[in-house]
């Protein structure tokens, strides 16, 4: 019997929970909100610091984003879309900021160069290339470039020391790039939803079901750890508990779910704290990739500002798991499979034997072979100077082609219900980097008749002042949105 009614649940407490919730207050100060977090903490998942690479993913420096054809032409319109994107999300911490409902912008988000570095005479006309199709448009306009062993040492110090001088290099730096805690945003804006009436947080619980009622609302049965079972209602539900949302989108039995699966990647990083070294290096540098590695995979070595530590993490080495979440079951793969799309899992897993072959050898990697990996990047790295820490878990998208296999996506996805009720968050990458364009999409699909005609639009437009409008085709918008992001969230020199 439900003894709490809610006009919007949300399922876990990480970043686009955190990010709905705080668009939804904003939107509408009376609406009743719920979240529910299967954890003891919020953001304790792949929102946490330590889970994830805190880049702000604005394709500046990461190479997955500009494919080549075989032509060696370079499309950049993934690059620009997930840049535009990254934008939105400026824009509205900058507006929290300017309310006072986000703490000073050095709490979260720090100015980090992006930068990308290769070796090699065909990576490096790879970037060469790159670099004149990404500086020719607005978006990555003061994008620098370089072959010069001397400016390379002067932009990134540990890269160069110890280096082979007859191998070609080639990097290209954007001085704006960020380095960000997003749980220490989540954390945040929870906690100035939670000031307000109407909430609930509900930590310690799990969803165990979901069923819908006849007047369109949802049932929710919720089991708080070591006690009883009990329900709750809600007009409308998310679900954007990480890895952990394709297995809840599926006990919702929504048609829309059939057919989605799951591929779940971990992963570790190499950590160092010794001042010394971490001193001597100030950007996130991104190199290329394996052949068959995931997006997630693509090595880098960060600077990254967590809470009262910086620190430089290398990786992420990938690996391959059955768990969900980086506190889940082995069984979360197992148990996801169902007859919907048992098909496309198997498909998946027989068409992507680069991906699977991969994943194998980086499970069986030692010690030994993942500080040499570093020291491709860093050819003079000490083993005493790192450690080994695990990230957080991924779950790529594995969905029904035209044909009824699957294809392996690894973007994210927003799966909803015809009629708004409900709808979740699938995928990984670029994730929390983009995650208020993602719930803004949210809104439309599920809260249509609110921002056409209940006045959201018009406050929509107040706390993300390029909505609605193109910042990929609008050069003098972009420049007027990027100046008050970056003097906002003090991200200029």
């Amino acid at each position: 019997m439900s003894n709490k009614k809610f006009d919007v649940l949300l399922v876990g407490a990480g970043a686009m929970s955190a990010t709905l919730g705080t668009l939804l207050r904003e939107l509408d100060p009376n609406l009743s909100i719920g979240i529910v977090e299967r954890l003891e903490h919020v953001a304790s998942e792949s929102t946490d610091g330590w889970n994830n690479a805190g880049t702000g993913h604005a394709a500046y420096c990461e190479l997955n984003y500009t494919s080549e054809d075989e032509h060696g032409d370079i499309d950049i319109n993934k690059a620009l879309t997930i840049n535009s994107q990254f934008e939105v999300s400026l824009q509205f911490w900058s507006y929290l900021v300017e309310q006072g409902k986000l703490p000073q912008p050095e709490s979260f988000i720090n100015r980090t160069p992006h930068k990308s570095f290769v070796w090699g005479e065909k990576n490096v006309d790879f970037l060469r290339n790159r670099f004149k199709k990404m500086s020719a448009h607005h978006l990555f306009e003061g994008m620098e470039y370089t072959e010069s062993a001397a400016t390379v040492e002067e932009w990134v110090p540990l890269v160069m020391h110890g280096r082979d001088p007859t191998i070609p290099i080639a990097a290209t730096k954007v001085e704006h790039g960020s380095d960000i805690d997003f749980g220490a945003i989540a954390r945040n804006m929870i906690a100035q939803v939670a000031k307000q009436p109407n909430f609930d947080l509900m930590v310690g619980h799990s969803v165990e079901d979901l069923s819908k009622n006849k007047d369109g609302s949802w049932t929710v049965t919720l089991e708080p750890k070591g006690k009883k079972s009990y329900d709750v209602e809600a007009k409308f539900v998310f679900l954007g508990a990480g890895g952990a949302a394709l297995p809840l989108l599926q006990k919702s039995d929504i048609p829309e779910c059939v057919g989605y699966g799951g591929f779940p990647v971990t992963g570790q990083w190499l950590v160092c704290t010794n001042p010394v070294i971490v001193s001597q290096h100030h950007a996130k540098v991104y190199g290329k990739a394996a052949i068959g590695a995931p997006p997630m995979s693509v090595p880098h070595l960060d600077t990254r500002n967590i809470g009262d530590t910086e620190a430089l993490l290398f990786g992420p080495f990938a690996g391959f798991t059955t768990k969900f979440l980086k506190k889940g079951s082995v069984m979360d793969l197992l148990s996801s499979i169902k007859l919907g799309n048992i098909k496309p899992m198997l498909s998946v897993g027989m068409n992507n034997m680069d991906l699977t072959k991969y994943l194998i050898s980086e499970v069986f990697q030692s010690d030994t072979e993942r500080m040499n990996s570093l020291r491709e990047f860093y050819p003079e790295a000490k083993d005493s100077d790192w450690s080994l820490a695990n990230a957080g878990q991924r779950v790529q998208i594995i969905k029904k082609d035209s044909e009824g296999n699957g294809k392996l996506e690894f973007g994210t996805e927003i799966v909803s219900a015809a009629d708004g009720s409900i709808a979740a968050l699938l995928g990984a990458s670029p994730g929390a980097s983009t995650a208020v364009h993602t719930m803004v999409t949210v809104l439309e699909r599920c809260f249509s008749d609110k921002l056409e005609n209940g006045g959201w639009g018009k406050k929509l437009k107040e706390m993300i002042p390029s909505y609605g409008e193109s910042l990929i085709d609008d050069e003098q918008l972009a420049k007027r949105i990027r100046h008050y992001t970056q003097t906002t969230l003090k991200l200029k020199d």
